[in-house]
């Protein structure tokens, strides 16, 4: 039911105006509650690994994932804190302590908000895929170092940086904790064998119970909650305005800008996630504006940045959520949690949430990526493995900063030697004729699109009004490529998810007359082994005759497509 309500209302506002039944509730309190429980042991173990206390990653959970929910543009979209902070939050605590840390929060969530209220949140599609495939393989590896200590059961500090940390774990090892050892392997193996075969009841939550309860039953001589933390304390908690301290604004400065733009691409990336799982669409500015003001709340009450969580809002939707009312029934369950259930936290052993955190690790990494990033131009390599290194052995922001300005001046050179100037000859018109719309019928069952100039990070957004559309589109859709004259690895990677999201819909998308430059890209990246090498074709005209083989449900692969 239409309601002609404003597009940038929130969308729990709207969900409510469209009409709310009962068993829309009950399936959101299913879905909350179920959700509500994963959070809980990731809450604490991000917070831990952050270098907080682990009440601080669940009073985060409650009181962001609260707000996102509540303001936010996104139907299942689950807020809280991730593993995509915790590097930089641990080297801002580590450099500036909790008011440090508080005060970046706060910076970053006003950015946040003038972003949404701006609608310059569409500022994050200038951020190549290769400098987001290297940051997030760094941050993954960083956060799996990191819990080397829990897991082996050593005692003592280990450094910060990441190849100091290695050497001491590695000169330690045979002070090795059996115990710690065998649970933490334990766990992990129940993690990726229930994750493989058992999909009803999550992962996280048997992972959480089975190994506090091995512990418990088995006696275990581990570390836990308690016993490194002395507990978490019951009931609210405590609302604090932080202390400001205005000798570290320009200190925090950049920190702050690197968390709103981790915050905004994270969040914006699992709402585009949730609408393919779920259906319907995000306001992007709108779920910014939520980012925003739960990150300048969340300080407040003692909590970690926040941003949309991709893995509990998937189980958000496969738990069968409806509309937003379930991210509030999810925080309400972490509430439950800390007012009724605090002082059994006390017993989580810290190998099981090491464990936890492993599979975290491997699932943000993005690995089956880099595999990609390297079937592209070296250009691309040199980006991912300069973000990728500088995010392990130096830190984030600057492997982010660096990984952008590469990228910058290397678009430039692309655009500068794609650019040419070449006198026209009788041979180039003839050669030209295949390509030319103007004397060819286009059937009803195709639809022709076309890309102009270069297909580079920060244009590859214009294919999404193409799957927006998908419905409506005839069975072939063609992309017109003659006049784009460059591409990249974030260009080619949404021209791959521009086929997946047809073929999703029943349409095929063929591409044809690509140059030399955008050709051999594809060729490199091996687009023809998703796309089918037939459905690459030399120009409009043989795109038109494959259009009508599969018409008649006929036609061969065909070998990969050749230079024209």
């Amino acid at each position: 039911m239409k309601t002609g309500l404003p597009g940038w209302l929130p969308r729990l506002f709207l969900t409510l105006a469209e009409g709310y039944d009962s068993r829309a509730f009950a399936a959101d309190a299913t879905a909350g509650i179920t959700v509500g429980l994963v959070a809980l042991p990731l809450a604490m173990a991000f917070a831990i690994a952050s270098g907080l206390t682990p009440q601080a990653g669940i009073y985060c959970a409650i009181v962001t994932g609260f707000i996102i929910s509540a303001l936010g543009g996104s139907r299942f979209q689950i807020g809280g804190p991730t593993g995509a902070f915790v590097v930089v939050v641990s080297g801002i605590v580590a450099e500036h302590g909790i008011d440090g840390l508080f005060m970046c929060t706060l910076m970053a969530g006003v950015m946040l908000m003038v972003m949404g209220l701006t609608g310059t949140g569409t500022a994050v599609k200038y951020i190549p895929r290769p400098v987001i495939i290297g940051f997030t393989n760094g941050i993954a590896l960083v956060i799996a170092s990191t819990q080397l200590r829990d897991f082996l059961g050593l005692t003592g500090e280990v450094p910060g940086e990441f190849i100091p940390r290695i050497r001491v774990v590695a000169g330690n090892l045979g002070l090795v904790s059996p115990d710690s050892l065998a649970l933490g392997g334990g766990t992990l193996l129940l993690l990726i064998l229930w994750s493989r075969y058992i999909k009803r009841v999550p992962a996280y939550i048997v992972a959480l119970f089975a190994g506090t309860g091995a512990a418990l039953v088995l006696q275990l001589d581990v570390a836990t909650i308690g016993s490194r933390f002395g507990g978490i304390p019951s009931g609210l908690p405590s609302f604090h305005v932080p202390a400001f301290r205005p000798e570290l604004i320009l200190t925090l400065i950049s920190p702050a800008v690197t968390v709103a733009m981790l915050g905004a691409i994270e969040s914006l990336l699992s709402a585009v996630v949730a609408d393919r799982m779920g259906g319907g669409r995000h306001n992007p500015n709108t779920e910014l504006f939520a980012q925003g003001v739960a990150n300048i709340v969340s300080p407040m009450f003692g909590g970690l940045p926040a941003t949309g969580a991709l893995a509990r809002t998937a189980t958000n939707i496969r738990s069968g959520a409806r509309s937003p009312v379930a991210g509030l029934i999810h925080a309400l369950t972490l509430l439950g949690v800390l007012l009724f259930g605090a002082g059994l936290a006390a017993y989580v052993p810290l190998p099981v949430l090491a464990a936890i955190l492993f599979i975290v690790a491997w699932n943000m990494g993005e690995w089956r990526e880099i595999g990609g990033v390297f079937k592209q131009s070296y250009t691309d390599i040199l980006v991912w493995t300069a973000t990728f290194l500088l995010t392990v052995l130096a830190d984030l922001t600057v492997a982010v900063e660096v990984g952008m300005v590469l990228a910058a001046l290397l678009f430039i050179r692309r655009v500068a030697v794609t650019t040419t100037v070449t006198r026209v000859t009788r041979d180039y018109i003839e050669a030209g004729r295949p390509h030319i719309l103007q004397d060819k019928v286009i059937p009803d069952n195709v639809a022709i699109f076309r890309i102009h100039g270069p297909f580079l990070f920060g244009a590859t957004d214009k294919l999404h009004e193409i799957g927006a559309q998908a419905e409506r589109l005839p069975p072939v859709v063609v992309l017109r490529l003659r006049n784009m004259t460059a591409v990249d690895a974030t260009g080619l990677s949404a021209i791959e998810e521009l086929a997946d999201e047809l073929k999703k819909k029943g349409r095929t998308l063929v591409l044809c007359g690509a140059p030399s430059q955008p050709l051999a890209a594809m060729q490199k990246a091996e687009l023809h082994r998703r796309l089918g090498a037939a459905n690459i074709c030399e120009s409009v005209q043989a795109a038109l005759n494959r259009a009508a083989e599969l018409a008649a449900g006929s036609g061969p692969a065909g070998p990969p497509p050749a230079s024209p």
